[in-house]
C-alpha cells in the first residue's frame, strides 16, 4: 500500500483576498491615469479658448482702426478743399507746416515725414516710438472709446523730407503738372508748377481689452 501526501491548495479566501489586492492596485493606476488625461484636456481647452478670445480681440482692434484713417482721410480731404477753392489758389497752405490742437486746429499734423530710428543699433519698434516720441511729442489724436471698448489713436504725417512747399521739401509725390498750368482762369495769371497729389501716411494705434494692441498704416495721396 503507498502512501503520498498531496500538496496543500490555498484557501478560496486567501486567494480571493490577493486578487483583490491586484485589482484595487490597477483601478488606481487607471484613475491616476484618466485624472491626468483629464487636467491636460481642460488646460488644452482653457488655452484654446484663450487663444480665440484673443485673436477675437486683436480682429476687433483692427476693425477699430478704420475710423482712425477713415478720420485722417476726411479732414486731409476737407483742408485740400480749401486749399483748392481759394481764390486765387494758393500753393503755401496750412498742410505745409505743423498743426497743433492747441493752436485751434481740428487734429495734430505734421508735414514731415518720421519713422522708428535706432536705439542700441536695433531699429526702434513702432510701439516704442509711439511711446518715446509720439506720445511725449504731444502729437497723438485719440478718439473717444467704441462700443467694442478699443482707444483709437492716429498719427498723420506728410511724407516730405522737411516742412514748406512741396516743390522745396522733396515730398514723395505723383508726377509734376506741366508748368503750362496756371493758378488763375485769367490769360495774365500766375502760372505754377506744383505736383499732383502729395502722399499722406496715417498711422493708427488702437489699444484694446485685454492689453491688445494693433497698427495699421494707410497711404494716401491727394
Amino acid at each position: 500500500m503507498l502512501n503520498y501526501h498531496q500538496p496543500k491548495r490555498a484557501a478560496p479566501a486567501m486567494r480571493l483576498r490577493r486578487q483583490q489586492g491586484v485589482v484595487l492596485m490597477l483601478s488606481l493606476i487607471v484613475l491616476v491615469a484618466m485624472s491626468i488625461a483629464g487636467i491636460g484636456m481642460m488646460r488644452s481647452i482653457l488655452t484654446g479658448n484663450r487663444v480665440v478670445g484673443n485673436l477675437a480681440f486683436q480682429q476687433s482692434a483692427t476693425q477699430s482702426a478704420d475710423v482712425g484713417i477713415e478720420t485722417a482721410i476726411a479732414w486731409l480731404e476737407q483742408k485740400t478743399r480749401e486749399l483748392k477753392q481759394a481764390n486765387p489758389p494758393q500753393l503755401q497752405n496750412d498742410l505745409f507746416q505743423a498743426q497743433k490742437k492747441s493752436g485751434g486746429s481740428a487734429f495734430n499734423y505734421l508735414p514731415m515725414r518720421e519713422d522708428p530710428g535706432i536705439v542700441n543699433g536695433r531699429v526702434q519698434s513702432w510701439q516704442a516710438y509711439w511711446d518715446t516720441k509720439v506720445a511725449a511729442g504731444n502729437q497723438i489724436n485719440t478718439l473717444a472709446v467704441d462700443a467694442a471698448g478699443n482707444t483709437v489713436s492716429f498719427l498723420i504725417h506728410r511724407l516730405c523730407e522737411k516742412s514748406g512747399d512741396s516743390l522745396s521739401s522733396a515730398c514723395e509725390s505723383s508726377p509734376t503738372l506741366s508748368s503750362s498750368t496756371q493758378s488763375s482762369s485769367k490769360s495774365g495769371g500766375i502760372k505754377l508748377q506744383v505736383p499732383d497729389q502729395v502722399y499722406y501716411r496715417i498711422t493708427v494705434r488702437v489699444q484694446g481689452p485685454r492689453n491688445a494692441v494693433s497698427f495699421v498704416q494707410a497711404m494716401v495721396a491727394l
